[in-house]
C-alpha cells in the first residue's frame, strides 16, 4: 500500500497519514512532486533483464524523457543478499540533496522517501507501480530497509546519474524506518 506520512520536522511521532491515492498525489504535488501509477505493457518475470524492463514501460518513459529531457535510463535491483546492502542503505539514509531531480519508479517492492520541506517531513512509502520524481535541491533521504526487497528504474537528466550533496543533518535518525513504518501497517 503506497502511504504518505507528513510530520512537523521536530516531531516525528506526530505524523498524519494518507492511504488514498488521489490524498497523497494532492499533498505532493504541493511540493511540486510527481506521483503516479504506471502499469507495463506486457508481463515481466523476475530474471527479465534491464533492456525488457525497460522496454515494457517505454511508452511511460519516452514522456518522461521528451516532457524533462532525461538523457539516461536505468534498472536498478537490490536484494536482502546484495553484498552492499548496508553500505548503500546508509548512504541513502543521510539527508542530502541533488541539482537534479531525483525520479524512481517502483516495478517491484518498496521503499521509503523522507522529504525534508520547511517545517515538515513528507514519508512517501512507494510500491509496486509508484513513480515519485524529487525536485531538484529538495531536502531529503531514502530508507531502503535491512533487507532491501526492490527494482526500480532511474532517470537522470545529467550524464553523471545520482550525484548527491549531504547537508550533515542527523534528522533522518529520529524518523521512524522502511522497516518500522511497514511493521505499524501489519
Amino acid at each position: 500500500m503506497s502511504l504518505l506520512t507528513i510530520y512537523p520536522d521536530n516531531q516525528p511521532e506526530q505524523g498524519v497519514r494518507y492511504t488514498e491515492f488521489s490524498d497523497i498525489e494532492r499533498e505532493l504535488s504541493a511540493l511540486d512532486v510527481q506521483f503516479e501509477r504506471w502499469t507495463a505493457n506486457r508481463d515481466l518475470t523476475a530474471d527479465d533483464d534491464q533492456a525488457t524492463i525497460i522496454a515494457a514501460y517505454q511508452e511511460s518513459i519516452d514522456k518522461l524523457k521528451q516532457q524533462y529531457g532525461f538523457q539516461s535510463v536505468d534498472v536498478i535491483n537490490l536484494s536482502p543478499v546484495h553484498p552492499q546492502k548496508a553500505e548503500f542503505r546508509q548512504k541513502f539514509l543521510s539527508e542530502h540533496i541533488h541539482e537534479d531531480f531525483e525520479v524512481r519508479f517502483f516495478i517491484d517492492g518498496c521503499g521509503l522517501f523522507y522529504l525534508h520541506v520547511g517545517d515538515k517531513v513528507y514519508a512517501v512509502l512507494c510500491e509496486k507501480g509508484d513513480l515519485i520524481s524529487v525536485p531538484a535541491n529538495t531536502t531529503h533521504w531514502f530508507d531502503m530497509g535491512e533487507n532491501p526487497c526492490f527494482k526500480c528504474i532511474r532517470l537522470f537528466t545529467t550524464p553523471e546519474g545520482w550525484v548527491a550533496k549531504f547537508t550533515g543533518s542527523e534528522i533522518a535518525k529520529s524518523f521512524p524506518t522502511l522497516d518500522e513504518t511497514v511493521a505499524s501497517l501489519a
